[in-house]
């Protein structure tokens, strides 16, 4: 049975920040090195249709952005963009699993949150709240500097149906006005954050929504959902569109050509998606409609492709591709729609009403190509669930600094137009047309190809409870945050400087941590499994350990199958940097 996710309280998110930076001077496991720090002699803003972010990457919706935790783990890598996970009327899903191989290119079967629809009000709004309450957090000042300003965006699906049903009313309506769920939520802030209690959250966290859809969705009814989010919510909408609009001869070209002969595609899906020209005719129609309202309507490139499933990873028929040769697949669709709508869509530096956010393949080597172009915001999935995790959003936006700072663009607007320029002068249509060339020629096949694709680390070793490699990968590729490392305490026998945890109630079994880790086993259930919910911990049929707080410090008892090892894991968890959380913070039962 797939695991249920079990969002921590806020009061034990809270508490799990202070505690954790006093004594290893981390959040959620990130250390302060991989934070983002603004340089005040750059200005990285963006608008996002009419909201300003002080960056312009952040998490495209998927598992990064589902839970409160990794939203903040987002933003202390220099995220200020969020993308939401997306919401829909049908929230008992159950997922298959694993659900995520990132071995390569990247492929996922996991495509909806899977909370119930208040739990992701609640993370949203924790998530809202806590980036307000460590944005003025005078211990983080001095390594973040001023973070700006960022833009929460949501995201829902996948029909006219669902997203008008009262249910998804009461979601959207919950995100346009908090007010409810702030004050109930800022009873539990602990200390040292108390003088936040009374603090003037502000209610509305979000202005904008990214429409995402399924395969095959008529073009009538994207339309009318994108009326009614505009009509009866006045939100900005951006709908994302399927890299299926290139036409299949395309996209087989790009793929045979970066290498990937054994993708199979899909026709079925190529045949029932929205076709180029009639979305040609969409966004001109949406773009109207949005100008009579006093809106913005965006498009966002792309979603992910479905592909048949021969890779044995995976359950079920079809999959869905991500990373290196969806960035080609893009960026060939991007240029072909700018050439389509001249002066339509939001590119270059005199952008047109249309905004274009992008998601595809982004890393820290194509990520100031991306904003050259004058994407906003430009999301990322795929990198994150690549070792370094969210640490990697701070080596993007180093590496887009850095290309600033060459080309002598003290901001994103003079990167842009400089980027325009050369592409003009090389005798193109504008830095899009340029980029696109780039990427069909050998460029694009060195760097998105199959064979620049790294191979993984092996040690010929069958994973163990303690002592395994301390490679810490299976900590940064974890989207959730599950899987943590403590300090090996002397004297207790410990080879390796750290023994590494799963947090139960975090871990949804998507398999990243397997993939990545360089031993043969699944960290998150050959290691310990912890628990604060009891409930959570009685259904656990492995090794499992519960941890409450007792007399004012913490407990641990041991499922039967974990009695073994009790001791060792007590040790661990109560010892000086033991596991991150406050006993004040922990009751009997962690599920308020």
């Amino acid at each position: 049975m797939t695991p249920s996710l079990t969002p921590y309280p806020l009061k034990i998110l809270l508490g799990r920040v202070a505690h954790e930076w006093d004594t290893r001077h981390r959040i959620f496991d990130m250390p302060s090195g991989r934070f983002h720090h603004v340089d005040p002699a750059l200005d990285l803003s963006v608008m996002v249709g009419p909201r300003p972010a002080a960056t312009p990457i952040g998490p495209a919706a998927g598992p990064h952005t589902q839970m409160a935790q990794n939203i903040v783990l987002g933003w202390l890598g220099g995220a200020r963009t969020f993308e939401l996970k997306t919401v829909q009327i049908l929230d008992e899903l159950e997922i298959p699993r694993p659900c995520i191989d990132m071995e390569g290119e990247g492929y996922n079967v996991e495509w909806s949150q899977e909370l119930r629809i208040g739990e992701s009000l609640d993370e949203y709004v924790k998530a809202w709240m806590m980036l307000r309450i460590l944005g003025e957090w005078d211990e983080l000042r001095p390594l973040l500097g001023n973070p700006g300003p960022h833009v929460f965006d949501m995201s829902v699906g996948y029909d006219l149906a669902g997203i008008s049903s009262p249910a998804m009313t009461r979601f959207i309506s919950g995100l346009l006005d908090a007010t409810v769920a702030i004050d109930r939520l800022r009873l539990q802030i602990p200390e040292p954050f108390a003088a936040w209690r009374d603090a003037d959250f502000p209610a509305r966290v979000v202005t904008g929504v990214t429409l995402s859809t399924f395969h095959g969705c008529p073009p009538d009814e994207i339309e009318a959902i994108v009326r009614h989010l505009m009509g009866e919510f006045d939100l900005d909408v951006v709908v994302k569109l399927n890299p299926t609009l290139l036409g299949i001869e395309a996209v087989r070209e790009i793929l045979d050509r970066l290498g990937y002969g054994e993708v199979r595609l899909a026709p079925g899906a190529f045949e029932a998606d929205l076709r180029y020209d009639r979305a040609l005719q969409m966004i001109g129609d949406l773009r109207e409609f949005a100008a009579r309202r006093d809106r913005t309507l965006g498009i966002k490139l792309t979603n992910t492709l479905v592909v048949g499933n021969d890779g044995g990873k995976l359950p079920g028929d079809t999959m869905y591709l991500s990373g290196s040769p969806l960035h080609v697949i893009a960026v060939t669709l991007l240029d072909r729609l700018d050439a389509d709508l001249p002066g339509a869509l939001g590119l270059g530096p005199s952008p047109g009403p249309v905004q274009v956010s992008f998601s595809a393949g982004i890393d820290r080597d194509n990520v100031a190509d991306a904003v050259a172009l004058g994407l906003a915001p430009v999301t990322v999935c795929t990198t994150l669930l690549k070792p370094g995790g969210y640490g990697n959003l701070s080596g993007m936006l180093r590496s887009l600094s850095t290309a600033m700072r060459d080309s002598g663009c003290p901001d994103v607007h003079s990167w842009i137009e400089s980027a325009h320029e050369r592409a003009v002068r090389d005798g193109h249509r504008n830095a899009v047309a340029a980029y696109g060339a780039r990427l069909g020629g050998e460029e694009g096949t060195r760097r998105f190809g199959k064979a620049a694709n790294p191979r993984l680390r092996e040690v010929d070793r069958d994973l163990e409870v303690w002592d395994c490699v301390s490679c810490n990968l299976c900590v940064t590729v974890c989207p959730n945050d599950a899987m943590l490392h403590l300090v090996s305490p002397d004297g207790l026998g410990f080879d390796e400087k750290w023994q590494y945890f799963c947090l139960g109630e975090l871990c949804n079994d998507c398999g990243n941590c397997v993939t990545f880790c360089p031993e043969r086993g699944d960290p998150s259930r050959v290691k310990p499994r912890v628990f604060l919910d009891p409930a959570a911990f009685a259904v656990e049929t492995g090794q499992a350990y519960l941890v409450t707080a007792v007399d004012g410090v913490l407990s641990v008892e041991a499922s039967p199958q974990g009695l073994a090892d009790l001791d060792l894991v007590a040790a661990l968890v109560t010892a000086a940097e033991g596991l991150p959380l406050r006993a004040q913070d922990v009751p009997p039962t962690a599920r308020q």
